[in-house]
């Protein structure tokens, strides 16, 4: 386990703004949400849209969207996902087929049957995965620079971008990954690599002080090292089977065409060939972290496309 100096508290995630932070139990463990927008009514009405976020970030890369979607009467929640900003980080549990069961838990214990789940970067591929792990409780998919993880059509080579396999390759190196998260530059040079246009200083360091709160580069780059080393191993392969499925429930993919870890041209292959309603938008020179490079945009394009996914079916 990596040493932590000077490490943060887990206050530090716990940022003010127009939003409730709750702690609310899932699938064995506790979850930290940033709840907005008005109270599930007792009648039902429009499903809770529940925010995932990926690396090196947490939920507060949605601050926009949460605050955007809540003030058009949607009921938002970003979560931090096991491991990251204020959720537990138990010792085990960063495959992503546990990911969907927390997500899945998350939604029941905030008070909602289903969500439309929204996710971004590796949220995004926990949110691809619940149109098939949990279908019960998924209304509808949002991938945000996240394709489909099937790799029917397009392997990884072909998707990533030399950057993106260099950095994968790097984290799956034990201690050094996490020394470099918490005493090191990862942080920026991850986020700076992905992004169109830097992030603002005052954000990365935020995120840099996230990382550093005690366990959590460590449980990171489990999840991390989960979605390489899984693929020869049976559990791998199992989940890979899981969702090579059709998914019937709407899907919105939003790229961005100056991603720096994924190429465009395969991005929305595997989800055109699954998703049965697909919709794929690519914003110009936007990066990989599309809720923040593109924060006006993305919110236009989500509140549009949930108009359609959250309409009554016909008849």
């Amino acid at each position: 386990m990596t040493a932590m100096s000077d490490s943060s508290d887990f206050s530090s995630a716990l940022v003010d703004g127009p939003w409730k932070h709750e702690l609310v139990p899932a699938n064995g463990s506790r979850f930290h949400v940033a709840t907005a927008g008005p109270e599930r009514s007792a009648g039902g009405g429009r499903p809770l849209v529940l925010l995932l976020h990926g690396f090196p970030q947490f939920w507060w890369a949605w601050r926009h969207q949460l605050t955007a979607l809540s003030d058009a009467g949607y009921r938002v929640a970003a979560m931090d996902l096991r491991g990251v900003g204020a959720s537990d980080k138990p010792p085990s549990g960063y495959d992503v087929p546990t990911g969907t069961r927390d997500v899945a838990g998350v939604v029941r214990s905030l008070g909602h049957d289903r969500a439309v789940v929204v996710g971004h970067g590796t949220g995004g591929v926990i949110a691809w995965s619940m149109a098939h792990l949990q279908p019960a409780v998924t209304a509808a998919v949002g991938a945000v620079a996240a394709p489909h993880p099937a790799r029917l059509h397009v392997s990884g080579a072909q998707l990533l971008t030399r950057t993106a396999r260099r950095q994968l390759a790097f984290y799956q190196l034990p201690t050094l990954p996490e020394r470099a998260l918490v005493d090191g530059d990862l942080v920026a040079r991850a986020l700076d690599a992905g992004a169109g246009r830097p992030l603002p200083a005052a954000d990365a360091e935020l995120y840099r002080t996230v990382m550093r709160i005690p366990f959590a580069a460590h449980t990171v780059m489990e999840s991390l090292r989960w979605m390489v080393r899984s693929t020869p191993r049976p559990d791998g392969r199992r989940y890979l089977a899981s969702v090579r499925r059709p998914v019937d429930v709407p899907v919105l993919q939003l790229h961005g065409s100056a991603d720096g870890f994924l190429h465009r041209e395969p991005a929305g292959v595997d989800g055109s060939a699954l998703a049965r309603d697909f919709r794929f938008e690519v914003l110009d020179g936007a990066g990989h972290y599309l809720p923040e490079e593109a924060a006006e945009r993305v919110s236009e394009l989500l509140l549009e496309w949930l108009a359609h996914a959250t309409a009554p079916a016909a008849g």
